[in-house]
């Protein structure tokens, strides 16, 4: 089972970006990724094709299980 955080956010499009951090630290400290989101957007560090992030959207947890069938 591998777990990422996504952290999504709006940009001036009002379209969805998504980050996606692989093996994040748990439990999860919500304050510190609120905390990284604000920086993000107040530090302009990343631009999409629809412009720059102007707000948070969500942060979570994605699970993701493979299982292996035999042939």
């Amino acid at each position: 089972m591998s777990k990422k955080l996504e952290l999504k956010f709006l940009n001036e499009d009002n379209k969805t970006v998504t980050f996606s951090l692989d093996t994040p630290i748990e439990p999860v400290d919500p304050a510190a990724v609120q905390f990284a989101m604000d920086e993000i957007i107040n530090q302009g560090c990343f631009f999409s094709s629809g412009g720059e992030l102007v707000s948070k959207k969500e942060a979570r947890i994605v699970e993701r299980t493979v299982t292996e069938i035999t042939l």
